[in-house]
């Protein structure tokens, strides 16, 4: 495969830069900010600024990082070769201290970090509340990036979050030279400035300017994210409750939804809070979805390489456990290869695998590479509420928000007669959240916050030299969360190691 090349985004207006991941920065934050040639001094300027956070958001740094450390440490993808790209590390858990994708994700989620402090610092909480929506909305981005990062360089809240070692924690009070020695917070510190970030935002933003931009029910819709991942589930069903009671959002129904993925977001009902590419901002070989798909702009299937790299596939595990209920709408999301009524196989493994395509990152108005990622959606937040009211021993409630999802996708519902000792509440929810939410960056912490492993119990790059297809990653591996940067360590003695 080839390497990925590095791309230079034009922001909005000259607002800031994105570098790409072998730029050298002194410390955490942008040393070509131009808010220092007086952007920052009026109220249109910070607008400007905000915009070039959010197009930042669209950088290969971040957004193809994001995706591959979050997914592609998952039992529902599996990896069709090897590679000399570091994404083969990923996927393995073969981590590394210099792990180039782990490296341009971290710098460029702490550099988008700085962008957001530098607004921040400039708008007191009593100001008018025109500056508190580009506050709230700096804020909501801030919190979502220190979210992210506590996920994948801390360990998870279930495991002793007030002694484990976070990330460090960049806040607005934070001057330039603290920046260059800060140590890492707790993952407890790290939630609870999350939290109180997300808590302000949902407070300050007041105008809804479409989902590829931070809203009150974004803010709220994290917020019932992140209380699930702390196990407080009250708050996790609260927050969900207000996003759904809202009416803002609808699930998406049949063709519309089989299509979900492949229309413009700010079209979209059930997206709360997307990243919106255009059609001139198309990475193409470069995409997150080049990985996963090879294929015609109507989904069907083609060789390796002929539209996209098509090197990651959905799993045999996934797509048996998907298939299950062959009238499935979730199926639309896979191109099967299939030449001649033949599903074809990929030989450079043992044993041989099907080639299952993903296209929920491809497709969108008619681009085969283009997509616009999708980060909130209504969907996660009826399972989000499931999950909760499951622990919270509410059997039905839970069952109804999974029937939801359930009917929406064409297959079954459950009764309270299917809970079992050997298949529980949780266990139905927790599969419900797998099919539905597969291959946007949730089941590996999913799995890992619930104590459960990771099984890859089929073929690709994972198995062994002795032939097994067996590879189980426990939630108290070291290996579940990566590495803190090498680079960002020589700069930063204070910044310690993950085990």
């Amino acid at each position: 495969m080839k390497l990925y090349h590095n791309h230079i985004i034009k922001v909005a207006m000259a607002a800031c830069i994105v570098f790409a991941a072998t730029a050298c920065r002194k410390d955490y934050f942008p040393s070509d900010r131009v808010e220092d040639s007086g952007l920052l001094n009026t109220i249109d300027g910070m607008r400007t600024a905000t915009l070039g956070n959010y197009a930042t958001l669209k950088g290969l740094n971040y957004e193809n990082n994001y995706h591959w450390l979050a997914e592609l440490p998952s039992d529902e993808v599996a990896q069709g070769q090897n590679s000399s790209s570091d994404v083969t590390n990923l996927y393995k858990y073969t981590h590394l201290v210099n792990s180039a994708n782990a490296t341009a994700y971290f710098q460029q989620a702490y550099y988008i970090a700085a962008a957001a402090n530098k607004i921040i610092r400039l708008i007191p909480d009593n100001s008018s509340a025109e500056l508190l929506q580009i506050k709230g909305e700096n804020l909501f981005l801030r919190a979502m990036l220190h979210f992210n990062l506590v996920r994948m360089f801390g360990r998870p809240y279930a495991q002793n979050p007030t002694s484990n070692p976070g990330v460090p924690i960049l806040s607005e009070t934070v001057s330039e030279a603290d920046a260059a020695i800060i140590k890492r917070s707790t993952v407890a510190q790290v939630y609870d400035f999350v939290l109180a970030d997300l808590l302000k935002a949902a407070q300050y933003i007041k105008d809804e300017k479409g989902n590829s931009f931070a809203s009150k029910m974004a803010a709220n819709a994290l917020l019932s994210r992140v209380y699930l991942y702390m196990d407080n589930n009250a708050k996790a069903v609260e927050y969900a409750n207000m996003v759904i009671g809202s009416n803002k959002y609808q699930l998406l129904q049949n063709a519309e939804y089989q299509n979900y993925f492949r229309v413009a977001p700010e079209t979209n009902k059930e997206s709360i809070f997307a990243i919106k590419h255009t059609k001139t901002e198309n990475y193409d070989y470069s995409a997150v979805g080049s990985l996963y798909y090879s294929g015609d702009a109507n989904g069907n299937a083609l060789g390796q390489g002929e539209s996209g790299w098509g090197e990651i596939y959905a799993s045999v595990k996934y797509y048996n456990f998907l298939n299950k209920y062959p009238q499935d709408k979730r199926k639309s999301f896979i191109s099967p290869y299939i030449v001649n009524g033949v599903q074809q196989l990929n030989t450079k493994l043992t044993p041989a695998a099907p080639i299952y395509y993903v296209n929920k990152n491809n497709l969108q108005e008619g681009v085969i590479n283009l997509t616009s990622p999708v980060y909130l959606r209504l969907a996660e937040i009826y399972l989000n509420r499931a999950e909760a009211n499951a622990k919270l021993n509410n059997a039905q409630l839970a069952l109804d928000d999974v029937n939801i999802i359930r009917t929406r996708a064409g297959i079954p519902t459950y009764t309270l007669a299917d809970i079992t000792p050997t298949h529980s509440i949780l266990d139905i929810v927790l599969e419900e959240r797998w099919l539905e939410l597969a291959f946007e960056g949730q089941r590996a912490y999913d799995l890992f916050r619930n104590n459960r492993p990771v099984v890859r119990d089929y073929p690709g790059t994972h198995s062994t030299i002795n032939g097994s297809v067996n590879q189980t990653i426990n939630p108290t591996d070291a290996r579940v969360i990566y590495f803190i940067p090498q680079t960002e360590r020589d700069k930063n003695p204070n910044l310690s190691q993950n085990p």
